[in-house]
């Protein structure tokens, strides 16, 4: 009677223990790391021969390398917010980085991501730059802080975290978030770097200027005047040539030195055996002017600064070597792709759509013909000027909230730098007023009434510009 039932509990503490490693094989562990201001062509795996991104290239090559990610709104804190909420800035009630317009709404703090994946048996843990609004993570969101802002000792601390989870029987999720290239802006203004200077170079060094450096003749007047009116964000207005050759050689430094500290980071997982189960996702809040169109920093909706790197690698899931060109909005797409890996139910609330079909089946993609982009400029000398981007699988309609030029239509299959705008094309008035008819759309569709009153209906249509003003001012 005492063996059998020795056999009975035996055979019973080996079911738990084989039902609880199941468990935690069916439930990978996930890791995002993220950088801050880092357009989607600075990757040497990209094409790009004036930096060098060794880390970043070798986890695309071990994936998925996506093309045409944007972001939600291309600046810290309204793009970050979207990223743990799955929504749009303007649902959440963030509409910049200034205080009282920065706050992620209570009642869209309990969607946070980390607080559903806590519920489905993850730990949550957050290294690096929040910025959702606290510069740090808090109480409050989902996470445990293993580290503050600052990338100094960032890596190392998210390597002790990870070396700590090794053998635990909970999956993890752990966001990494460094602050660089971010740094570019304390350059831009002669102030030291945080994290360490660079060095100026002699000219020969620096990178040539893009193509699309100057300013063309439809180039909106609001963001001349944005410009203009911020100095201390904006304090390129008299660079020179060889200034600009500067910035972009400082620019690309900062990203190879957020790249060395990454690199560290994938070392450990392979070292550490956690790659088979571990699904490594990679992005950023926004891009950078980068000298295009002569803009330093970000806002504004141009390619640069609303177009970021998303690559995802999972051994043995995602085929390796792959390049996508899936129309992706990180804002949205990130929460419902980490929820369907986490087996988390997605919030029938949320627009974005899951990618994991996409990165593990070939030749997938998202039903989906456009993707939004908001924006808006505010600070003690700004005029407060916001704008929408509708980025669709060839076509691109930029509109501003005023201004002279303020409506724009690029073709990006054959006008990738935005230097020619259609908008005055008779051959493209038809696809004009269809983009003119998805803002007008998505406007309503999303609850968008502050820009509602700023669209430009389409030139067959019916409406009279008072159907769109909820009150007159």
């Amino acid at each position: 009677m005492i063996t059998k039932f020795k056999i009975l509990f035996f055979v019973m503490f080996v079911g738990a223990f084989i039902g609880v490693n199941a468990q935690k094989k069916e439930k990978p562990n996930i890791i995002l790391i993220m950088t801050d201001q880092h357009q989607a062509e600075a990757l040497s795996v990209a094409g790009n021969a004036d930096v060098k991104t060794p880390n970043l290239d070798r986890l695309a090559r071990s994936g998925m390398r996506f093309e045409k990610t944007y972001v939600t709104f291309p600046l810290c804190t309204p793009s970050r917010s979207s990223i743990f909420t799955g929504k749009m800035p303007h649902n959440l009630g963030v509409n910049s980085n200034e205080v009282g317009d920065n706050i992620i709404k209570s009642s869209e703090k309990e969607l946070m991501l980390a607080k559903a994946l806590q519920l489905a048996g993850y730990d949550c843990a957050y290294g690096g730059k929040w910025h959702a609004h606290e510069s740090s993570m808090v109480a409050g969101n989902g996470f445990d802080m293993i580290a503050p802002m600052g990338d100094i000792g960032l890596a190392e601390k998210s390597i002790d975290y990870l070396k700590a989870k090794k053998e635990s029987k909970k999956p993890f999720f752990l966001t990494v978030s460094f602050d660089n290239p971010h740094n570019i802006c304390e350059w831009a203004r002669n102030e030291p770097l945080p994290y360490g200077n660079i060095l100026s170079v002699p000219l020969y060094e620096t990178p040539q200027l893009p193509k699309n450096y100057q300013q063309g003749n439809s180039f909106p007047e609001v963001l001349k005047m944005e410009q203009d009116a911020n100095k201390k964000v904006y304090p390129t207005a008299n660079y020179t040539e060889e200034d600009w050759r500067q910035y972009r050689y400082t620019y690309y430094k900062l990203i190879e030195k957020v790249d060395l500290e990454i690199g560290k980071i994938l070392d450990a997982i392979y070292k550490l055996n956690l790659r088979e189960n571990t699904l490594i996702l990679f992005t950023s809040d926004h891009g950078d002017g980068n000298a295009s169109h002569r803009w330093n920093q970000k806002t504004a909706l141009i390619e640069e600064s609303v177009k970021v790197p998303f690559i995802a690698s999972y051994k043995g899931k995602i085929k390796t070597n792959q390049v996508n060109t899936t129309l992706i909005s990180n804002g949205l797409d990130l929460y419902p792709t980490i929820c369907e890996y986490a087996g988390v139910e997605v919030p029938r609330q949320l627009s974005g759509k899951s990618l994991k079909t996409v990165f593990e089946i070939s030749n997938s993609t998202l039903d989906r013909d456009f993707i939004v982009v908001e924006t808006k400029f505010e600070g003690k000398n700004a005029f407060g000027s916001s704008g929408r981007a509708v980025v669709g699988k060839r076509f691109k309609y930029v509109l501003y909230s005023w201004g002279k030029n303020r409506e724009q239509l690029f073709d990006l299959e054959n006008d990738p730098l935005e230097m020619n705008n259609l908008t005055d094309s008779k051959s493209h008035s038809k696809i004009l007023d269809q983009y003119r008819e998805y803002l007008l759309d998505w406007c309503k569709s999303t609850g968008d009434a502050s820009f509602l009153k700023k669209v430009i209906l389409p030139s067959n249509s019916k409406l009279s510009s008072s159907a769109l003003f909820d009150k007159p001012y």
